[in-house]
């Protein structure tokens, strides 16, 4: 039956970002498929652990900054020693700076496509070593942005980092396949989270934006649970290098 694909009963995932906003969304979403969390933040993760522990299954926070790769073996080998493997990683943790380019400073540069694209490709790379030591394949959903597509404004190493996301998800698809890993991604419209916080709380782009997206609302969170499953299960073997819009129709416009 098409239904018993998508379901992540028995399978272990970590999820970056995952204190709030997208990435507690896609944990809860994977939970509810039936996967258990390795939930790796910066900041503390009670809340998220909270409300995978509510429908009954496991959590384990870790706290790590993704600024540094330093902990991204460490983040691998506590979680296979929590829960006996990796089945799923989603690389969501990402950062943003603001400024004209023609201001725009070298640490923030590197702060940002640290975070956003040099951890992403090692955690990637961390995961699939696993994946191959335990033969079973696995699943790599990494988080690309609207400006993975676009360019914005005034935030040149975020649209740099997102733009670099969608060329890494399509080389590891090429070279990993042969292993049974997908690597795949999700570009995430628009959303009500604490990164958009400034665009929200200003009423002439909050306006433009919102004025642009056919579906007529900012995201949630909760937008992001279908396609994270469907990336994350056995519905989506034979998908492989692509990026999903979950956008409320604004590529389309």
């Amino acid at each position: 039956m098409i239904l018993e694909q998508f379901d992540l009963s028995g399978r272990v995932a970590i999820v970056t970002g995952c204190s709030g906003g997208l990435g507690q969304g896609m944990a809860y979403g994977l939970a509810e498929a039936g996967a258990d969390i390795a939930g790796v933040d910066y900041v503390d993760s009670s809340q998220t652990q909270a409300k995978i522990e509510s429908i009954g299954r496991k959590f384990l926070g870790i706290r790590a900054d993704l600024l540094s790769i330093s902990p991204i073996d460490g983040i691998i080998e506590k979680t296979v020693e929590t829960f006996g493997k990796l089945n799923i990683l989603v690389n969501n943790a990402g950062i943003t700076r603001r400024a004209d380019a023609i201001a725009f400073i070298e640490k923030d540069w590197d702060d940002v496509t640290n975070v956003n694209l040099k951890s992403v490709f090692f955690f990637c790379q961390a995961a699939a070593k696993q994946f191959v030591k335990q033969g079973q394949g696995g699943k790599i959903i990494n988080i690309a942005s609207m400006l993975s597509f676009q360019g914005g404004i005034n935030v040149s190493s975020y649209t740099a980092s997102k733009s670099g996301v969608v060329g890494l998800t399509r080389i590891l698809a090429n070279e990993w396949a042969q292993y049974n890993i997908n690597v795949n991604a999700i570009a995430p419209g628009y959303m009500a989270t604490r990164l958009n916080d400034p665009l929200m709380e200003d009423p002439k782009r909050s306006a433009e934006i919102l004025n642009r997206i056919p579906a007529g609302r900012w995201g949630t969170p909760d937008d992001l649970k279908g396609a994270v499953v469907f990336l994350a299960s056995d519905a989506s073997n034979y998908v492989h290098g692509y990026t999903v819009a979950v956008d409320g129709g604004w590529l389309a416009r």
